[in-house]
């Protein structure tokens, strides 16, 4: 009884700074929405912030329980809330046409950050993080890769700060860019959903590229297609991930022999996969009021509440982290997550008039 207590008393300030971002999120001044922040990292800001201020509140005993829960159970939760949110089916058809792109950039930033990483000497987790994150979907991505390799909060909040700062800027400079290289309106989505990093900041890009050019929310809804098709990359990779971890633990015996691929598979990417396969399912069920109902209130339901667990659970890494020690460290972390943006940005350019989409 005593631990549900003590969990419940750390996952109410957890809900709390998730609220307050959320709200953070929406505001808008003037033709800047803080979308293009998110109310995942608005959390982690304020759960860092809170830290600093009070040191002592996350080792409280109190407390502790419940963060730690939040920062580690939660975010596997809003992956897979996540998942009701991706329609294989129709992000397959419709972003087909975008995979080349995207192979090509998720290739080459987990390169680039593979190759940074033995250059500037940056933590092998960061590294990782930092790679999926700038490849795939951002805090999603990291979300999910995290618990995989073992990601501590500080690692895990390095790499989101690394990500947060990149998608900002994209979503700020690129449609003035796509614009003035000349990008149509197709090229300028398939640009959006594969060289910016979370889909806070692709919808942002998106959405002022339709102001711009008067069409009516067509570019938005291809970027997130394309952006959705990138999320099914956290599939591939986190098994992969799991893999080599097994097997490298093994490699090198002692405790870390013990390690076996069931200990730390992530299985909860299989109910990621579940739950898109049920919305895929309904999705292929004769158009009515059930089918209505499930894609308006239950599939949206799903983005919201996926988005603010992953709030919670920033903010809970934030409280675990050392503002500091954070800034300090940041130097190489950004410094390879520009790598891996300007990289990822040329190439989707490069492959959009390889492929004669451009």
């Amino acid at each position: 009884m005593n631990g549900i207590k003590n969990k419940i008393l750390g996952i109410l300030p957890c809900i709390l700074v998730a609220g307050i971002s959320t709200l953070l999120a929406e505001i808008n001044i003037g033709s800047f929405s803080f979308e293009v922040i998110g109310a995942p990292v608005f959390a982690i800001v304020i759960g860092m912030i809170v830290a600093l201020i009070f040191p002592k509140f996350s080792t409280n005993e109190r407390v502790k329980e419940g963060i730690t829960f939040t920062s580690k159970k939660i975010l596997q939760w809003a992956v897979i809330i996540l998942g009701f949110t991706l329609n294989i089916k129709t992000v397959l058809s419709v972003g087909g046409k975008s995979l080349p792109v995207i192979i090509a950039t998720i290739a080459t930033s987990l390169v680039i950050a593979a190759l940074m990483c033995r250059l500037l000497k940056v933590d092998k987790k960061v590294s990782i993080l930092v790679g999926v994150g700038s490849s795939i979907c951002g805090g999603s991505a990291i979300a999910a890769t995290a618990p995989v390799i073992d990601a501590d909060d500080e690692e895990i909040a390095q790499s989101i700060s690394v990500i947060f700062l990149f998608n900002v800027i994209a979503a700020l400079i690129f449609p003035t860019f796509g614009n003035a290289i000349g990008l149509t309106n197709d090229g300028f989505a398939l640009f959006a959903g594969t060289a910016v990093n979370d889909t806070s900041s692709v919808t942002a890009a998106a959405s002022a590229w339709d102001s711009m050019k008067a069409t009516n929310g067509a570019v938005l809804a291809q970027a997130t297609t394309v952006k959705l098709t990138r999320t099914l990359a956290i599939i591939p990779i986190t098994l992969v991930l799991a893999v080599i971890r097994t097997r490298k633990a093994k490699k090198e015996g002692g405790e870390g022999a013990k390690i076996s691929m069931k200990s730390i598979f992530p299985w909860f990417i299989l109910y990621f996969v579940t739950a898109s396969l049920i919305t895929t399912v309904v999705a292929l069920l004769p158009s009515g009021g059930f089918t209505e109902m499930y894609n308006e209130y239950f599939v949206k339901g799903a983005k919201w509440l996926a988005k603010f667990f992953i709030a919670m659970a920033m903010c809970a890494i934030g409280f675990n982290t050392n503002i500091v020690t954070l800034v300090k460290k940041g130097g190489k972390p950004i410094a390879m997550g520009f790598a891996c943006w300007v990289a990822i940005a040329g190439v989707s350019l490069v492959m959009q008039h390889v492929l004669g989409y451009w």
